[in-house]
């Protein structure tokens, strides 16, 4: 099977695009959602996020959140809302925030490329998570979350995508965060073997966010497969990406907060940090310059931490992430958080909110330290990926973010 293939996606209505696009079903909670929903009937988080529908009291993860899913879905169907394209093909797919832009493929990616390893991943995914997109996708028979993926920038690929995004956009839809989001959509059959084949040809590709998405998907095909008589080639064999080249990604910081301060005061808490940091007040919010560098709030003050030289591992890929040096170094043995992904202590504030959103996170007593990180690099997600190791948990934050809704990815 090709790395990429192109498949008969599900859109929306000519002209009903605004309507319809959402949020990632991910990046917001359940209050949020349901006040993203006021006054539209049609957003697609009635199927993203359909306990919006449901009592407030209904647990997510209840099997009447699916079938309200589901329901939903039927529903617009029968609206006209959204439609089926009448052959597969492929779509460009441009997102603009400010200024910065960025351009990828629509495509469903090979699920066996995803279990052979060569469809790279980097991040660890939490059990409960993969088995509510299990759900979902079953009780859709459809993707519609697109995984964000990243291919290593190849000129090929790169100018035929500029070329056809040149041209006036089938869809242009500016969502409510202000990202604009634009499709052009390849039917011909020429420009489709081109660029599957280019896609045949690259080494891998790199998810950058969606794992859960992507695990999922990749259970379902095994289920389906088992149950059929599978010749490699069914749409469930494949799952709903976006692909992008690496050098046009936007890293955000993911900055942490904790909830105490492991039964130290302020004055142990500073003399503790001396041994392993450089600390020094700061009168203005430090947003970090470099990996060994962190900003923290602490007690309605900034103060900014440089990690001791001697202890940055000269090797390691994953050892000398930002996110690494701060758990090594700080939150493990001096906060006691020996398990970020399971430890309720700690919670994990994705950059696009600010620093102040740490200074009110602390400043309203919720949580009693925030810190600051810099950024992990595309560079540094790829170098992990390749040697097959995993990224401490809320290691990256992309922006913008890709839209639900645009195009979904139906399992026949």
């Amino acid at each position: 099977m090709s790395l990429i293939t192109p498949f008969a996606g599900l859109r929306p209505a000519s002209g009903r695009a605004a309507e319809i696009v959402a949020p990632p079903y991910d990046v917001m909670n359940a209050a949020e959602a349901r006040r993203m929903v006021a006054g539209r009937p049609w957003s697609f988080l009635h199927i993203s996020r359909p306990e919006v529908d449901l009592p407030e009291e209904t647990d997510p993860y209840d099997p009447m959140v699916y079938a309200k899913a589901r329901e939903n879905l039927e529903r617009m169907l029968a609206e006209g809302l959204l439609i089926r394209d009448p052959k597969p093909c492929y779509d460009v797919y441009r997102l603009t925030m400010g200024a910065h832009r960025q351009t990828g493929l629509v495509a469903s990616a090979s699920v066996a490329a995803y279990d052979a390893g060569r469809i790279k991943k980097h991040e660890l995914t939490r059990p409960v998570k993969e088995d509510d997109r299990v759900r979902q996708i079953e009780a859709l028979n459809a993707q519609t979350g697109p995984v964000f993926l990243v291919y290593r920038a190849t000129p090929e690929i790169d100018g035929l995508l500029a070329g056809i995004s040149a041209l006036p956009a089938e869809v242009d839809v500016t969502a409510a965060d202000g990202v604009r989001h634009e499709l052009w959509s390849i039917a011909d059959a020429a420009s489709i073997a081109y660029l599957t084949a280019a896609f045949d040809a690259l080494d891998a590709l790199y998810v950058a966010d969606g794992h859960h998405r992507s695990a999922a998907a990749s259970r379902v095909a095994a289920s389906r497969q088992t149950h059929s008589n599978h010749s490699g080639t069914a749409s469930y064999d494949g799952f709903l990406s976006v692909i992008f080249p690496h050098d046009q990604m936007q890293i955000l910081d993911y900055n942490r907060v904790i909830r105490d301060l492991n039964s130290l005061d302020v004055s142990a808490l500073l003399e503790r940090l001396a041994v392993a940091f450089t600390v020094e007040d700061s009168a203005i919010p430090v947003k970090p310059r470099q990996p060994a560098e962190f900003g923290m709030y602490l007690a309605g003050r900034w103060l900014r931490l440089t990690l001791n030289a001697g202890r940055i591992p000269e090797h390691d890929p994953v050892a000398r992430l930002a996110v690494s040096l701060l758990q090594d170094n700080l939150i493990e043995p001096i906060l006691g958080i020996t398990d970020p992904r399971r430890d309720d202590r700690i919670d994990f504030v994705g950059g696009i909110r600010g620093l102040d959103e740490l200074v009110r996170r602390v400043d309203s007593g919720e949580m009693a330290v925030a810190f600051a990180l810099f950024p992990t690099t595309m560079d540094e997600l790829m170098a992990v990926a390749d040697v097959g190791e995993i990224m401490p948990p809320k290691s990256t934050w992309f922006e913008p973010k890709l839209a639900d809704g645009l195009v979904s990815h139906v399992l026949d």
